[in-house]
């Protein structure tokens, strides 16, 4: 019989971690004893929900940093403190992202700047943690990578059409680094559909209860239905690499 892998002084990175999957995920990995490290993007009210979600983790040996997966010299200054601090990393999250609702039919509305901001956050700032952390996960002996992806990369129906192609984009990216940083590294996605959190701006109690309808398992996800396939990507799924979960109650069937 086969037990999960021991999350013991593991040093999981999350970006996004004050979000409602990332904090979730946050939680999970803590109460497995790894020692969690979540970023937020700068400011005095981000910087505080951080702290909260750090303070609320079980265990100690938790942090928080302000850093924009936009600039990776942000990245590059985490990684020299992820160093200084713990001297490993052992699973990077990468679940910050953005988005903001434009109907597919409003060509104009999805003007360039929105579509380069998108794609910066979505999908350029993704594999910019990447490519900074793949060092560290190289020399951990059991490194991990899950990105959070969309249905929407699969279904082509989201907040946007770009958002949709940079959701695709995670999708295909997955596939590629899983092959390029074999075998140190695994690297894995986990694809949600609807979730109950504040992530898509002015989707509320309303829009989830007509989405539930039109799902098979008649619920939207909660933030811990994902944050538990990313947690399972570390303890249970040890032997999987270049595949993307889906956590959608069947959304997308």
């Amino acid at each position: 019989m086969s037990f999960p892998a021991s999350l013991q002084d593991k040093v999981v990175l999350i970006t996004g971690g004050a979000g409602g999957i990332g904090a979730a995920s946050a939680r999970r990995f803590a109460a497995l004893r790894a020692r969690v490290v979540i970023t937020h993007r700068a400011g005095a009210d981000k910087a505080a929900a951080a702290q909260a979600v750090v303070a609320s983790l079980a265990d100690k040996g938790h942090a928080s940093f302000a850093a924009d997966v936009a600039e990776t010299p942000s990245l590059l200054a985490l990684r020299d403190m992820l160093t200084e601090r713990y001297g490993r990393l052992d699973v990077l999250v990468n679940s910050a992202g953005f988005t903001k609702p434009v109907p597919h039919a409003d060509l104009d509305a999805l003007d360039d700047d929105l579509i380069d901001r998108m794609f910066q956050v979505n999908w350029r700032g993704q594999f910019a943690a990447i490519r900074t952390f793949a060092p560290m996960l190289k020399a951990s002996g059991s490194g991990l990578i899950v990105s959070v992806s969309s249905i929407a990369g699969i279904t082509g129906n989201g907040s946007s059409i770009a958002y949709c192609a940079a959701k695709a984009g995670i999708d295909v990216m997955t596939k590629s680094l899983a092959r390029a940083l074999a075998p140190q590294v695994r690297v894995l996605g986990v694809s949600p559909g609807v979730v109950d959190t504040e992530f898509v701006p002015g989707r509320g109690a309303d829009f989830n209860t007509k989405a539930a309808a039109t799902i098979p398992l008649k619920r939207v996800a909660s933030a811990d239905d994902v944050a538990a396939a990313i947690v399972a990507c570390a303890t249970h799924l040890t032997f999987s690499t270049g595949s993307t979960i889906l956590v959608d109650g069947g959304r997308a069937l």
